[in-house]
């Protein structure tokens, strides 16, 4: 099943974090992308079927955040 595909029948939920050290501290809460290497406790290895249905995306850079926020909030939409 490819992303879209997946994306077509999940209840979506985008969200905007702004804070110092954002990226790294949203990344250590959702854990690691393959579900079998996350830490216990974390949304990942709570939730995660799998790598392709991992539960949750999280930016993997302060710029990869940047691009991601633009494609899906206005600037009138980040508080």
């Amino acid at each position: 099943m490819n992303l879209l595909a997946i994306c077509l029948v999940v209840l979506l939920l985008l969200q905007y974090l702004e804070k110092d050290n954002a990226v790294l501290d949203f990344r250590e809460l959702i854990g690691a992308t393959d579900p079998s290497e996350a830490l216990s406790g974390t949304i990942r290895a709570e939730f995660a079927e799998s790598k392709a249905k991992n539960a949750v995306h999280g930016s993997d850079s302060d710029e990869n955040a940047l691009i991601e926020a633009d494609f899906h909030f206005n600037l009138s939409e980040r508080f």
